[in-house]
């Protein structure tokens, strides 16, 4: 299995990641003319560069630019490369890693290889990329906490939707689940923290807003994000070729569907993957 396809299916590791970066064993800062970062050592078989605990899209485009080039250069050793909002950790074999030739330890020789891969990264303005429509039933059936974001933002669900409609977002990174895109930044009058107490289950499909993120579950799990509506699309399908739908540096816009437009889509969606 190539890195690309176990970084998605591996969605979980990416909230491991974050959670470890507050007690890295060894830190070292350096200064480099695109962007102050940091590198860290995870335990004995991880590195992590970061570039900032922000979610900000030149950062991001960085961190993904990163992840490309890094991929490109198909490194001995290494299991997983995990791009997130404005970090990236290469996951590697401490052991298979100690075979190379320039080998000095795990820690220098991949920092070496960040390193050397941010000198070398060519500085060149992202494409746009086109907008992708997800359709969203925002009906009261399939959006338990519209009233209570309501509640929290002082605005009428017909306000609320409109502008969750109105931006088109970047998706910043793949996480959690295999397949949820993390996305931003949503218009701030619509920013709610994430509910104190996580439902039992949130529906696949669900569409969520948590601080200035919004996402969509691609599964049936727990959650604490605040669902104010349902897309009849499968995020993640793993009898695809591409089994995500959206991936990091996507640009998305969410387009309000009827109810039985959502249940005729929803029937044909999972016609076609049955």
């Amino acid at each position: 299995m190539n890195i690309h396809v176990k970084r998605f299916c591996a969605g979980f590791l990416f909230s491991w990641v974050c959670s470890v970066q507050e007690s890295t064993i060894f830190v070292e800062s350096k200064k480099h003319l695109k962007q102050d970062y940091k590198i860290n050592a995870l335990g004995e078989s991880a590195i992590t560069i970061d570039f900032g605990n922000l979610i900000d899209e030149t950062i991001n485009k960085q961190v993904i630019a990163l992840f490309h080039l890094l991929q490109q250069q198909s490194i001995s050793g290494v299991r997983d490369i995990i791009p997130c909002y404005s970090s990236l950790t290469i996951v590697y074999d401490p052991l298979h890693a100690a075979l190379q030739e320039d080998f000095s330890g795990n820690y220098t020789f991949f920092k070496n290889i960040l390193e050397q891969s941010i000198k070398n990264m060519p500085v060149k303005k992202e494409m746009p990329a086109a907008v992708i429509k997800i359709p969203v039933c925002y009906h009261q059936t399939l959006a338990p906490d519209l009233n209570l974001v309501s509640a929290k933002t002082n605005l009428a669900a017909e306000e609320i939707i409109q502008l969750h409609c109105d931006k088109i977002y970047r998706v910043y990174m793949i996480g959690f689940l295999p397949g949820f895109a993390y996305m931003g930044k949503t218009n701030e009058r619509i920013a709610v923290p994430r509910k104190e107490m996580p439902a039992p289950l949130v529906l696949s499909g669900s569409v969520g807003l948590a601080g200035m993120q919004t996402g969509i579950y691609p599964l049936d799990s727990p959650g604490g994000w605040n669902i104010i509506g349902q897309t009849p699309l499968k995020m993640f399908d793993a009898k695809r070729q591409n089994a995500v739908l959206l991936e990091p540096g996507d640009r998305v816009q969410f387009v309000s569907i009827s109810l039985q437009e959502f249940n005729n889509r929803r029937v044909e969606t999972t016609h076609h993957s049955s």
